[in-house]
């Protein structure tokens, strides 16, 4: 691929993931390639690649669009990370390693920090957990785990999910986490598996929380719309 269809890539799937490129909005070529600084080549290539990783979709006439999920699509995702990552911890905590294991404490201290804030800080809560999932990734060693967790994990699901959080609900994300730093210093893989499934699945049951408030509030379709997230983001 040209660095022109990387930045193309980058910055169009940076804007889907951002809300700024809501669901539902289709996606011109001319457009993008001016809103990029490139050429239509380029942003015809990012938008096969976002295909591949189901952020973007095209109708029956090729006209290529930000998808909307159901709230059963994002349930279905929400339970495909419970398993993987669940794996993914067990695998981790039988082969942390003292370097792996200060990663994962930094990556949840900075975390920590985000969300003692007046106001949390939300997008540096964000950028703390991506290190802290990524570093579990790392010390799991499985690149197959890497390639199946790649399209659910970096989905809108987790940017939307995150900023519906309340302080409580922040402070449980970094809360589990301490657990399962925990569960990993002690290299308990079946620990650390129950504690990434309750942390995914909680994550899921906020996400629908804050769903149904905003559908039972406007009562629209549009309402529930804007809610659900394109097609494929950790909480």
């Amino acid at each position: 691929m040209s660095r022109a269809s990387d930045r193309a890539y980058t910055a169009i799937r940076n804007m889907i993931l951002s809300g700024e490129l809501p669901a539902g909005t289709q996606l011109g070529e001319e457009a993008l390639a001016e809103k990029c600084s490139v050429s239509r080549t380029p942003v015809r290539e990012a938008l096969r690649r976002l295909e591949a990783d189901m952020l973007v979709a095209r109708t029956d006439t090729q006209r290529s669009y930000v998808p909307e999920w159901s709230l059963d699509d994002v349930r279905e995702a929400f339970d495909l990370r419970a398993m993987l990552e669940a794996y993914a911890a067990h695998r981790a905590a039988e082969r942390m390693t003292p370097d792996s294991l200060a990663r994962l404490r930094a990556a949840n201290a900075r975390i920590a920090q985000a969300i003692a804030q007046p106001r949390p800080d939300v997008t540096a809560f964000l950028e703390g957990n991506r290190l802290f999932h990524a570093g579990i990734l790392e010390a799991a060693g499985s690149r197959r785990l890497v390639a199946q967790l790649g399209s659910l994990v970096e989905q809108p699901v987790v940017w939307r999910t995150a900023h519906h959080y309340g302080p409580d609900e922040l402070r449980r994300s970094w809360s589990e986490h301490e657990e399962l730093i925990a569960a990993f210093d002690r290299r308990d893989g079946a620990w650390a598996h129950a504690i990434m499934s309750s942390h995914i699945l909680r994550a899921y049951h906020a996400y629908a929380d804050a769903h149904r408030g905003m559908t039972g509030t406007t009562g629209q379709a549009k309402g529930a719309a804007s809610m659900i997230p394109s097609l494929g983001a950790r909480a």
